[in-house]
């Protein structure tokens, strides 16, 4: 259990404890910023581990597993969380955005388990890495609400739409021998 392994334990952990200040009744104020502050500690977990692992030569089986999955399991949170706001609210975000999203979430982690029963693990692709990077920002930007932001939120939330389509696509494709029975 590295560093980089422990960072990413602690972004799991913080999952909880964002959610739970994230679905107080009240979504002003100081609650609204301590789930802000904990989604960025969380998200800087995710730079960090990265960086201690590629730098340092500590990359594992289990980094290259559950970092991934880390990052999904923070992001859809904090998504299902949005799309509980007001409809109308600038900070909510369309259910069938998040539906789209977790689709692709879902869809890699089973191909990931089947890699995996192939003996065959399978590291993120940096089409993933920059979806994962957008879809962190334009979190932060929803929970802050800033109204000077809205219009880049928004657009924001567009990108890593697509890249999220853009990275499922790549993934799928530069991995289709794994569904082949081929590596």
């Amino acid at each position: 259990m590295n560093l980089p392994n422990r960072l990413t334990l602690i972004r799991v952990l913080l999952i909880p404890v964002f959610v739970v200040f994230m679905m107080l009744p009240v979504q002003t104020g100081p609650w609204r910023i301590v789930a802000l502050v904990i989604f960025i500690a969380a998200s800087l977990t995710d730079l960090a581990d990265g960086y201690i692992a590629r730098k340092y030569n500590m990359i594992t089986d289990f980094g290259k597993f559950m970092d991934p999955l880390a990052d999904k399991l923070l992001v859809c949170s904090a998504l299902i969380c949005l799309t509980t706001q007001e409809v109308w609210s600038a900070s909510a975000i369309p259910a069938w955005i998040v539906v789209i999203i977790i689709a692709r979430e879902f869809t890699i982690s089973g191909f990931r388990l089947i890699a995996a029963e192939k003996g065959v693990v399978i590291a993120a692709s940096w089409w993933g890495k920059w979806k994962t990077t957008l879809q962190m920002f334009m979190v932060i930007l929803k929970i802050a609400d800033i109204p000077a932001l809205r219009l880049v939120t928004n657009i924001l939330m567009v990108a890593a739409l697509i890249l999220t389509i853009i990275s499922l696509i790549d993934y799928l494709y530069k991995n289709r021998g794994v569904m082949a029975g081929e590596m």
